[in-house]
């Protein structure tokens, strides 16, 4: 039987940045990981074979960062794993013994059951596979009426994507009043609505798919419940995903309410020497202070780095209190991010606030080619100043914008700190020095706090 002082069992981005943090600062310590498929996916580029990178090849994702740091790689499937005796096995019939174990297994698709006729052919999801993604997009070149269910980022990627194809129809279908609308307030989001239109997409908001019409075990249309009937050649389910915890359910970890491996702020499980990151393992909101399950890359390898600096022995301290919600995306052409508490949460948090907010142009003077309006909101607390949130729309610098809110809202810089924040600034690259969005949005919510406490 061979030995590894470290297993992880899982090749996605969280995976990857444990095994390769963690064999680099122990190079006397043998790793490996083994992953279910021979090739891997960039999971956020996903969206973008099915246009933009013209295939599959060019979103692909590998060990190779891994093997160069001395770690070794396995494809292979685990099928159980003995906690107690600290060994496992695989369906290619290796038995492993090993010191330490990392679950890295991920998030699997939801399966629209609740959805009569989710059983019929051409009722699709998007697994993070390599060779299913690569015959989903031939299945979607040949289709002429396509039609997604669920409008999170990636139901609104994908359906950008589907319509820079000129000769399909396509539609997406949102229960919510809006796209988007759990990752942003509720005029962001009309503004996301009206660029899914500018983008060819038919939207239907505020309605459900209520059932999948077929003929002969093949999807033809989708019925919704206001009693209108898109027509439908394949239909892309995008609800969400869930945490894959089969096999730590299996070896008999703790697994929360929301169904992912419960883990404290090391990663650490209820069993010793056993850890779990990225999607299938738990997160704690950073505002609100609960359980909660944040699927993200971002988040994944934020957490992968804390574990590889951990897994001998604690040399990093965790030290922020949860996990925050940092999304981007572009539609259209048009950038939008957002980063921790939005109106909605901060509301279903019971947590008070005020906003900061103001516009200009995201170069100086606003008059130069390529000039894009920035929309800057800052949710505040308006008892300290701390900004514990923000949304921001316009060209591309938001998309790093927003990790400059991420970085103050996990400092707990406030609004009175960010009016003295030091910048510099180009005509070809920013704002203007006189009206830098996030410093004025600042000065919008310092003047709705003396507002509040009149």
């Amino acid at each position: 039987m061979e030995n590894y002082d470290a297993i992880i069992i899982g090749g996605g981005p969280s995976g990857l940045i444990t095994g390769i943090t963690g064999k680099k600062l122990n190079p006397d310590k043998s790793f490996l990981m083994i992953k279910k498929d021979d090739k891997g996916l960039v999971p956020c580029g996903i969206p973008y074979v099915f246009h933009d990178l013209e295939g599959v090849d060019k979103n692909q994702m590998g060990p190779k960062g891994f093997i160069k740091a001395g770690g070794e790689v396995l494809v292979d499937t685990v099928e159980n794993v003995n906690l107690a005796e600290k060994m496992l096995s695989t369906k290619g019939g290796k038995k492993l013994s090993f010191g330490k174990l990392v679950f890295a297994t991920g998030s699997v698709p939801v399966i629209p059951k609740f959805i009569k006729g989710y059983d019929l052919g051409g009722v699709e999801v998007i697994k993070k596979n390599y060779h299913h993604i690569k015959n989903l997009r031939e299945k979607v070149i040949s289709a002429k009426n396509i039609v997604v269910i669920g409008a999170g980022f990636i139901g609104v990627e994908l359906s950008e994507q589907f319509a820079k194809h000129k000769d399909k129809t396509v539609s997406l279908i949102e229960a919510e009043d809006h796209c988007l609308y759990r990752a942003f307030s509720k005029d962001f989001a009309q503004k996301a609505d009206e660029m899914m239109e500018k983008a060819n997409v038919n939207l239907y908001t505020g309605t459900k798919a209520e059932e999948f019409i077929g003929e002969n075990g093949k999807v033809t249309g989708v019925k919704l419940a206001n009693g209108k009937t898109i027509k439908a050649d394949i239909v892309i389910s995008s609800v969400g995903y869930k945490p894959n915890t089969v096999l730590a359910k299996k070896a008999g970890l703790e697994i929360d309410q929301n169904g992912a491996i419960r883990v404290d702020n090391y990663l650490r499980t209820s069993e010793k020497d056993v850890y779990a990151v990225g999607d299938c393992s738990q997160t704690i909101g950073f505002i609100t202070g609960r359980t909660d399950n944040i699927m993200l890359a971002s988040t994944a390898t934020a957490e992968a780095r804390v574990l590889g600096y951990n897994m001998a022995n604690i040399s990093l301290l965790r030290n922020f209190a949860g996990t925050l919600s940092v999304f981007s995306t572009e539609i259209a052409g048009k950038a939008f991010a957002s980063a921790g508490a939005i109106e909605q949460t901060a509301n279903e948090a019971d947590v008070d606030f005020v906003i900061g907010r103001f516009k200009a142009a995201d170069r100086h003077p606003g008059t130069l080619p390529g000039v894009s309006q920035l929309d800057v909101k800052l949710i505040v607390s308006p008892e300290n100043g701390e900004i514990i949130g923000g949304e921001i729309s316009g060209g591309k610098s938001a998309g790093e914008m927003i990790n400059i809110v991420s970085l103050a809202i996990q400092k707990a810089v406030t609004v009175y700190e960010l009016v003295s924040f030091q910048i510099g600034t180009h005509p070809l690259l920013t704002t203007a020095p006189t009206k830098y969005v996030l410093i004025k949005a600042a000065e919008d919510a310092i003047n709705n706090i003396k507002e509040c406490r009149k």
